[in-house]
């Protein structure tokens, strides 16, 4: 049987019409979960290595409705999220004595109202996170020593912060 003119649009929009509703009530599902999930290349590689988001940009994971990116060790990373953070609507970056880049830095995000919508370790001096427009907490530890910021991310454009420690 051929379809041709109207009816082909008609079918070809319905079809589209059924992949979007499956794959909207599946992210939504997926998003609820509370696991952090890994996104592009394999769950047992997050390297930029095998990744599929390209250009040496690590894994991007997946914690509830938050996603978010951590690396920079390497050039390559380092490169890939500094060109990256424009993207994201909130850039973060850890460094030490003598503007030493650090890594394993825990990071936990809460809401205005005080709800905890990430707890993640940087794995190395950037993290960029995606949240909504809206006033965030943001608590940083490393070695012990605690830092928190208040962060606004606006509806257009993006926040950063630098996160600095004396300590070795």
């Amino acid at each position: 049987m051929k379809i041709s003119g109207k009816h082909s649009y008609l079918a070809l929009s319905a079809v589209l019409a059924a992949f979007m509703f499956g794959a909207g009530s599946m992210s939504s599902a997926y998003a609820s979960s509370s696991n952090t999930s890994i996104l592009g290349g394999t769950t047992t590689d997050n390297t930029s290595a095998g990744n599929e988001n390209g250009g040496g940009l690590p894994q991007i994971q997946q914690q509830g409705n938050v996603s978010f990116v951590s690396g920079g060790v390497g050039q390559d990373e380092s490169n890939a999220l500094q060109q990256a953070q424009n993207q994201w609507p909130l850039s973060l970056r850890f460094t030490g004595p003598g503007a030493d880049f650090l890594s394993e830095v825990k990071v936990k995000i809460n809401d205005a109202h005080g709800a905890e919508i990430l707890n993640a370790t940087a794995d190395g001096p950037y993290m960029l996170v995606r949240l909504l427009p809206g006033r965030y907490t943001v608590h940083a530890a490393y070695k012990g020593h605690d830092q928190s910021r208040v962060i606004t991310i606006p509806a257009k454009g993006n926040a950063k912060s630098v996160f600095r420690w004396t300590i070795q």
